[in-house]
């Protein structure tokens, strides 16, 4: 059974490229949201098994955002994704409870697993 992924990133254009590729990777692409609230909504409502998330949302940030859903009843695992380097965010990627992190740049379906079975 594929992966189940949503998708939470202001930039559509983005959000169509990721879902393209994680579709093409053999990933279930369930959903995708423009802001954190929705992002959040909708996790509850389709309950992927994995929430890839940008770190720069209009109405909140990733950290924000992977500490609820990786809180929740029904916690999920997060990749925080942003077009900024890793560093720029200092300890907040390792203190955050997301898997980790991948730049935009180098997002891939390689990437994702590599991150999922280093956790497993």
């Amino acid at each position: 059974m594929p992966c189940r992924v949503l998708i939470v990133d202001d930039n559509a254009a983005f959000r169509a490229a990721a879902r393209q590729l994680l579709e093409r990777s053999g990933f279930d692409v369930v959903a995708e949201a423009a802001d954190a609230a929705r992002g959040i909504q909708v996790a509850r409502e389709t309950r992927p098994d994995l929430a890839i998330v940008d770190v720069q949302l209009p109405d909140s940030d990733g950290f924000a955002v992977a500490e609820q859903l990786c809180g929740s009843p029904a916690a999920l695992r997060v990749i925080l994704v942003s077009s900024l380097d890793v560093a720029d965010f200092g300890s907040l990627v390792a203190s955050s409870p997301a898997l980790g992190f991948i730049a935009k740049a180098d997002l891939s379906a390689a990437a994702i697993r590599a991150l999922l079975a280093a956790t497993s």
